[in-house]
């Protein structure tokens, strides 16, 4: 009888294409990229923000203190969401129609006007670079997606008002009211809070400091807004959890409901009109440096040709 041999055999294995291959490297790196991405966000909902690439890139130096919320006054908080996010508490991570009114006024030419939100401002602060681009857009949109639902209102402000630029090698408002006024963010008057908020746009060239001008001007606009986001409720989100202060870090009385059609503040040289909201002139700023920003509508002054940022 015929021994059966001991000779191992072998399947051919068919030969996987490059193509293929190709696709399993880029789908593994994805999802790597992925998980780190959220990974990535879940953490800086807890932990502050050590260091950004702007700050990073920044030949100034760095120099920033991070402050808790409760130890920021809520009139710097008013301030931004009236010069940058009338809508903070409404919409989520974007404002369409600030978006697309940016959209038309940039299709006329001239000069180039934003209609970032804060949440994207803070998602490209924190996880990205400076600079324009399809592609760095499209990731903060995904970013700005993330940290609306990972982290909320309250951990958005927080962490954009200790990354925000607000001078030459500064960050955070922390850092600027030391700056500018020689003490914490938990004391600022509406005045000193909309004069940091004034210079976030431009923060290399507008002055926080004995500000003139354009800028000067522009503070006192804001500094009237701060009072329509109080009396408006639509700083509400931020401190729907607690923890609110008000000069000096004293507790804060909680904030009215905000209103579902808000009328938006008029400039600082007319009183406040509720009832009747004006469209918001284009603020002229240099075309490379344009604040992408979706402020409270109201009549901004445009600075004139002559005026240069300090």
């Amino acid at each position: 009888m015929a021994k059966s041999s001991t000779i191992p055999t072998y399947k051919r294995t068919k030969k996987r294409s490059f193509g293929f291959r190709a696709f399993m490297i880029l789908l593994r790196v994805g999802l790597a990229l992925l998980v780190f991405s959220l990974v990535w966000v879940a953490a800086y909902r807890f932990v502050p923000v050590p260091v950004t690439a702007t700050m990073l890139m920044d030949d100034n130096g760095i120099n920033k203190d991070w402050e808790p919320l409760e130890r920021i006054d809520r009139d710097m908080v008013r301030a931004v969401i009236g010069a940058e996010d009338g809508k903070f508490c409404q919409h989520k991570g974007f404002d369409w129609e600030a978006i697309e009114k940016a959209r038309a006024q940039n299709a006329k030419g001239g000069r180039i006007r934003g209609g970032s939100t804060i949440s994207q401002q803070t998602a490209k602060n924190v996880f990205l670079w400076q600079g324009g681009g399809y592609f760095r857009k499209g990731l903060e949109a995904y970013f700005t997606f993330l940290i609306e639902r990972m982290w909320g209102k309250r951990r958005i402000m927080e962490v954009y008002l200790n990354v925000a630029e607000t001078g030459i090698g500064t960050y955070g408002v922390a850092e600027g009211a030391q700056r500018y006024f020689n003490h914490g963010a938990d004391s600022l008057s509406p005045q000193e809070a909309a004069r940091i908020a004034a210079v976030l746009p431009l923060p290399k060239e507008r002055p926080g400091k004995n500000p003139s001008g354009f800028t000067a001007r522009y503070g006192g606009t804001i500094s009237a807004r701060i009072g329509q986001v109080r009396r408006d409720g639509l700083d509400a989100c931020v401190y729907e959890d607690g923890g609110a202060t008000d000069g000096g870090g004293q507790a804060a009385p909680a904030a009215p409901a905000p209103r579902q059609n808000a009328p938006e503040p008029q400039s600082a040289e007319e009183p406040v009109v509720e009832e009747t909201p004006v469209e918001e002139p284009v603020e002229e700023v240099p075309v490379e440096e344009a604040p992408e920003t979706a402020p409270v509508e109201a009549p901004v002054e445009t600075p004139p040709a002559s005026e240069t940022p300090s």
